[in-house]
């Protein structure tokens, strides 16, 4: 079953709801820990650190975070464009390349996800998301930190910047292409759908 992309407002929505779930509480106990200006040092890394974890566990659990749940979408392993899964997964397992592939597949040159022959349906459109793929270990762990490590570089004055420089690509990434694929997705190999009513 081929899945509709997610809207970037529902990823905005999960983003946003994942943000103060993790962000808040660590913030509040650093507060506690840590006192005067050395709690603008400490707590961007505690926040990206903690992010990276929340993020990467759920990720390759269930496919999508608790703000995913809330705005309806999931993360899965992205197909390359006009395969349905067989060709993917026989280049990505052949010996040459190494064994299973956790190679991003938007990136040119590189040998796409693999995803288990059985996790795609036969009925699939080509180019389209599978329902239910979801991310590897590896995938879920790049993907996060992709997104959470620029966090830990807010205090440092020149790493700040060119971090919110990076979110901001980030973001505007997702309006490029007909795949939405944000910086993190692209480099993981993921795509954002909207969860499938049961």
């Amino acid at each position: 079953m081929a899945a509709s992309l997610a809207e970037p407002g529902q990823r905005l929505l999960a983003r946003v709801a994942d943000t103060l779930i993790v962000g808040v509480p660590v913030i509040v106990v650093v507060r506690e820990l840590v006192s005067g200006h050395m709690v603008d040092l400490v707590a961007p890394p505690a926040v990206a650190g903690c992010m990276l974890l929340y993020e990467a566990v759920q990720l390759a659990l269930w496919g999508r975070t608790l703000g995913k749940r809330f705005a309806g979408i999931e993360v899965v392993a992205a197909q390359p464009e006009g395969q349905s899964g067989g060709a993917a997964t026989e280049a990505a397992d052949s010996p040459a390349m190494g064994g299973a592939g956790v190679l991003p597949v938007s990136v040119p040159g590189f040998v796409p996800v693999a995803v288990p022959e059985e996790a795609v349906p036969k009925e699939a459109e080509p180019g389209r998301p599978v329902a239910g793929a979801r991310p590897g270990v590896l995938q879920s762990v790049l993907r996060a930190a992709v997104y959470s490590l620029p966090i830990a570089a807010r205090p440092i004055p020149v790493l700040g910047l060119l971090a919110s420089v990076f979110w901001v690509a980030n973001a505007g990434l997702m309006f490029e292409g007909t795949r939405r694929q944000a910086v993190h997705d692209r480099l993981a190999g993921t795509l954002v759908v909207k969860r499938p009513r049961s």
